[in-house]
């Protein structure tokens, strides 16, 4: 059962939904947990046993961490201040042993199943070198949302053990956290202290709800079968046979793979959005315009925002403050300039980000040199910005102007695409090759005789996505610009709202790729 299948929306949440409005008030959030275990089970029998192996460790470490916090809370009341600061650090100690064990344990069934065979085909590798043992590979199939409902947990004990909100002492309640059915395969990843409170209020039918709701719903399925599922078929044809084809038609599809991962992935997250809104449930934004980024660290501010966020959090600040980075700190003053100082530790704490960002998305080296790539990218920007703020005040180069900010974007678009197709590429190496053809035989007669309109997505595909993209682009660029379409379309007048809402309606069942002659085309971002 995928969120775009009709299993979904009229087996499904045409059951949870109706149950949940009729269920008194202060009993609503049992069916969300009933549901969501339900649809942990249809997914996979697996994913629930991991599901609940993760949230018997959170669950258990959030009581210990507060149990030991509140002992020390009340200890220290008695306490000279030596007394107080030598118990303080015996505490702090058992905490932080805590939260380590947590998320080993949380980790440890993402660890096993993801990750086994990437770090076997490691060990491999250096044993050939020294005429080593070589293991045989193992693989296992991945429960679906692994990697996301993983990381939630892991936030929850963290936060829990900075103080930021008591553990949660209903293990049902914490269940339904982990597991709220509509964010499970694909995030947004939320945190505890935004989403726990939704989820168990208990939220009343209102019009604003169930039309934001649907709304959203139809906009997600309408980037997602009109635009993302027609641009597949080109790009599956062209990357996996890409020697076969000249620079046109591979410099298309490495477009097309960008737009097709970008309406998968956003429209998704716009599906599962719409579908806990008309539960009266607001999930964390995950999208906000990325192509619109003047550098590819505003992109990813913009692009998987929850996951970028979730790194900041929970990696790039305790690794900024970890002990070694504050000696390597103190070292960089000692012996470089003031801007190199305050670079090097940061690049040290960002290295470690882009390092776990890639391995989140893959057990594979494209996916670590995929994370490094923006990596490189963000610190050869960082090095280089006082040359070229030199270097703009010398020319008289307005930086902010409209020409500079459209070149920026320019630039990012190109970057980013070459690590989309870094993204879908098999390996490195075939990365490498996409690339440069991009380059070699340029022919226009690939458009003009209509090749490029016979490799899985014709010319009604194409025109169909052209469309589409156009009124997602004029969406986000209203959005851009401070009015939010879809929120207007859904709080707006009768007149507005259904003329708008039957449009969706209709291009989704006129013009979205499904049904005889396509395939199924599985989510993207689910797979992670």
């Amino acid at each position: 059962m995928t969120y775009i299948s009709y299993l979904y929306f009229f087996g499904f949440v045409a059951v949870v939904y109706p149950l949940y409005l009729v269920c008194p008030k202060k009993q609503k959030w049992m069916v969300l947990f009933a549901g969501s275990c339900l649809f942990s089970i249809i997914l996979d029998g697996f994913l629930a046993v991991c599901l609940l192996v993760t949230s018997l460790a959170a669950f258990f470490c959030g009581k210990l961490l507060t149990k030991l916090q509140e002992g020390f809370n009340t200890a220290k009341k008695d306490l000279s201040k030596d007394e107080k600061k030598q118990l303080k650090a015996k505490v702090t100690k058992k905490k932080k042993a805590v939260v380590a064990s947590g998320t080993i344990i949380s980790l440890s069934s993402l660890v096993v199943l993801k990750y086994t065979g990437f770090f076997e085909g490691i060990f491999n590798s250096v044993s050939g070198i020294f005429g080593g043992i070589q293991l045989p590979l193992i693989t296992f199939a991945l429960p679906l949302g692994i990697s996301y409902y993983t990381l939630q947990a892991i936030g929850y004990i963290v936060d829990t053990y900075r103080g930021k909100y008591k553990a949660e002492t209903n293990f049902a309640k914490l269940v339904l956290f982990i597991s709220f059915f509509p964010q499970i395969t694909e995030g947004p990843i939320g945190r505890y202290d935004k989403l726990m409170p939704q989820l168990v209020e208990g939220h009343k039918y209102t019009n604003e709800n169930f039309t934001g709701g649907a709304t959203l719903i139809f906009w997600g399925l309408f980037k997602k079968l009109v635009i993302s599922d027609r641009a597949s078929y080109m790009v599956a044809e062209v990357f996996d046979n890409y020697t076969k084809y000249g620079g046109v038609i591979v410099f298309t599809a490495t477009i097309l793979y960008t737009i097709q991962l970008y309406t998968d992935f956003s429209g998704c997250i716009d599906v599962m959005s719409g579908t806990a809104r008309m539960f009266g449930i607001k999930l964390e934004s995950n999208f906000r315009q990325p192509f619109f980024s003047k550098s590819v660290g505003e992109f990813w501010r913009r692009w998987h925002i929850t996951l970028g966020t979730w790194f900041k959090d929970y990696v790039f600040y305790p690794v900024s403050l970890s002990a070694p980075v504050m000696n390597l700190s103190k070292a960089s003053t000692k012996h470089m300039s003031k801007f190199m100082a305050g670079v090097v530790p940061s690049a040290f704490a960002l290295f470690v980000v882009w390092l776990g960002t890639g391995l989140w998305h893959g057990a594979s080296m494209k996916y670590v040199m995929y994370g490094l790539y923006y990596f490189i990218i963000m610190l050869i920007g960082t090095l280089l910005e006082p040359v070229f703020v030199k270097l703009s005040s010398k020319l008289r180069i307005d930086r902010k102007g409209k020409i500079m900010s459209f070149l920026a974007v320019v630039r990012t678009l190109i970057l980013v695409n070459i690590g989309m197709t870094m993204f879908r590429a098999d390996s490195l190496e075939e990365c490498g090759a996409i690339v440069s053809r991009c380059f070699v035989n340029i022919n226009i007669n690939d458009i003009v005789y209509g090749t490029i309109f016979s490799l899985g997505t014709d010319k009604h595909d194409f025109l169909a996505i052209l469309i589409g993209v156009l009124i997602m682009l004029i969406v986000a660029v209203m959005k851009e610009k401070g009015t939010d379409v879809l929120s207007g379309v859904a709080n707006g007048k009768i007149y507005i709202k259904w003329p708008v809402m039957m449009g969706l309606i209709i291009a989704v069942f006129v013009f979205g790729a499904y049904g005889p002659g396509y395939g199924f085309v599985e989510n993207i971002y689910a797979q992670f």
